[in-house]
């Protein structure tokens, strides 16, 4: 069971004890669900209402209500625990895994293979992930221990992306801020176009090759496969990357790997940063391109 514990502090002296909560990130929602799900709040050991004021010094607790069942069948998945406490998981996800179960993908998902983790430690949980990556797409994927880890990590959360892309880009920073829609002929395809949601990806060229370039790509929007449209919109399709007018003939999926994934703590707001270097397959063509010197991850 999970209790968080707050401290009142000299500015919040008088305030409702449901307008305080807020202010610490607590929602609405999670506010009702410990009412009347839960066993209540509490100032220094004695239940208090919503409603009432609290005062300077007082240690206000709630324990977590406990979490929904899932649906989500426990299976051997292959991934990497990256980081994890309480309140946050770091997952590192191979390519070839969806993250959740779809009608495409009803099992063998990431979800599948973190609800068996858990049942393996006796555990009890959900998978709530914070960010979704492609099924071919590698890399970090964050998820939230917790409804009340949920919210706060989703605002936190910043990912960078390694990509290889086709072509030779200049050295350095660039950025490409283009509207993308969903595109006609496809199902799942997505394209710029006039009247699509605004998006901005900001990237930097790390190294040059022959034919590829190694892009860090940091995604300011959260559209739908964003850094594979924006670089093929400039010219440059990810190796790899058929949907959107790469070739397959080098790498077999998507050259796209969440590199770095940075948070805020739920709970204490520490600054933390997790990492993941390039899996194998991205790693020999960054290697047979001269793509893998001249640039250190940990300064991403």
């Amino acid at each position: 069971m999970t209790v968080l514990r707050y401290i009142i502090p000299p500015a919040a002296d008088g305030q409702r004890l449901g307008i305080f909560l807020r202010t610490q990130g607590v929602t609405a929602g999670l506010i009702k669900s410990v009412k009347y799900n839960g066993d209540g709040f509490f100032a220094d050991g004695v239940p208090l209402h919503t409603d009432r004021p609290v005062h300077t010094g007082q240690q206000i607790t709630f324990a977590l209500p406990p979490e929904p069942p899932t649906s989500v069948m426990p299976q051997p998945v292959p991934f990497t625990v990256a980081y994890e406490d309480e309140f946050a998981a770091v997952l590192e996800k191979p390519a070839g895994i969806a993250v959740h179960p779809t009608l495409n993908y009803p099992d063998g998902t990431l979800a599948n293979g973190w609800l068996y983790y858990l049942q393996k430690q006796g555990r009890i949980g959900v998978f709530r992930p914070v960010n979704r990556i492609d099924k071919n797409t590698s890399g970090l994927v964050l998820c939230a221990q917790n409804a009340f880890a949920a919210p706060l990590l989703a605002d936190s959360a910043q990912k960078c992306y390694l990509a290889i892309v086709q072509g030779c880009l200049p050295l350095g920073p660039g950025e490409v801020e283009a509207p993308i829609a969903r595109r006609g002929d496809s199902i799942i395809g997505r394209c710029v176009r006039a009247d699509g949601k605004y998006s901005l990806t900001k990237y930097t060229v790390l190294a040059v090759g022959t034919g590829h370039s190694l892009v860090a790509c940091t995604p300011c929007t959260g559209r739908t496969h964003q850094i594979r449209v924006h670089m093929a919109y400039i010219g440059h399709p990810l190796a790899g990357d058929t949907l959107y007018g790469g070739s397959d003939s080098i790498l077999s999926r998507h050259a796209l790997h969440c590199a770095v994934l940075r948070f805020a703590h739920p709970v204490s707001k520490q600054a933390i940063r997790i990492q993941s270097a390039l899996p194998p397959d991205m790693a020999a063509l960054a290697r047979s391109e001269g793509l893998l010197s001249g640039w250190d991850l940990q300064e991403l």
